[in-house]
């Protein structure tokens, strides 16, 4: 009986030590199985990550590349453009110097017109004298006018009554008479009169006939001249 007890015991003891072993034998696969599916979770990870990585590399890439091509684009356009842009530049650049070189001359022309208009204003209301028709050639008086020209009044007259020539008492009878008009029509100063202008310019010309030898007639030329003096103020 001792014996059966003992085997039976032993049975048990086997059994609950395969039991023992099944089920340390299960945990230890489940164990194995579990880092298994970890490591293949972490892989799969992993993958997803590297993929994404290599998605955005090309991105940035297909983009780096589009600003690349962009800016290439965008420069060879600029060239193509560049001679049209500068063409149209100097052009604008021509037109503008030639607007201002036109405003120029035309204000020049004005100042200059302005200017001639009054100087001719003002020799038209400076005091003057006249003679017309002097029964003396131009070339007499010249000698003698050439002598007062920008010369004091006093001075001329004074000058005038001691030059033995011709034409001395007709100048001085004029400037006599073109001091009377500076003082009594424009009110001037005779102490600050001088001689601006003084000229003479041949005027007609008469033809006369002297008898010669032999039936023949000699050409008398009787010249007369016009003499002009015009006075202003000293300043």
């Amino acid at each position: 009986m001792e014996e059966k007890e003992a085997k039976k015991t032993k049975a048990t003891s086997t059994k609950s030590t395969t039991a023992k072993k099944t089920t340390t034998t299960k945990k230890t696969a489940e164990k194995a199985e579990k880092p298994s599916t970890a490591k293949k979770t972490t892989t799969k990870k992993a993958a997803e990550e590297v993929k994404e990585v290599k998605e955005t590399k090309t991105a940035k890439t297909t983009k780096t590349a589009t600003k690349a091509a962009a800016p290439a684009k965008e420069t060879k356009a600029a060239k193509a453009e560049a001679p049209k842009a500068t063409k149209a530049a100097k052009a604008e650049k021509v037109e503008k110097a030639e607007k201002v070189n036109a405003e120029a001359l035309t204000t020049n022309k004005a100042k200059r017109k302005a200017k001639k208009e009054a100087e001719k204003e003002a020799r038209r209301l400076a005091p003057r004298a006249t003679l017309t028709d002097a029964r003396i050639s131009a070339r007499k008086v010249k000698i003698v006018i050439d002598n007062i020209r920008g010369k004091n009044v006093d001075e001329a007259l004074a000058i005038l009554k001691f030059t033995p020539k011709a034409a001395s008492p007709l100048v001085e009878k004029l400037l006599k008479s073109a001091i009377a008009n500076a003082e009594n029509n424009n009110m001037m100063d005779r102490k600050k009169l001088y001689v601006a202008e003084v000229y003479a310019n041949q005027g007609t010309t008469m033809k006369r006939i002297r008898a010669a030898t032999q039936g023949r007639a000699n050409r008398i030329r009787k010249r007369t001249s016009h003499i002009t003096i015009v006075l202003k103020e000293r300043a």
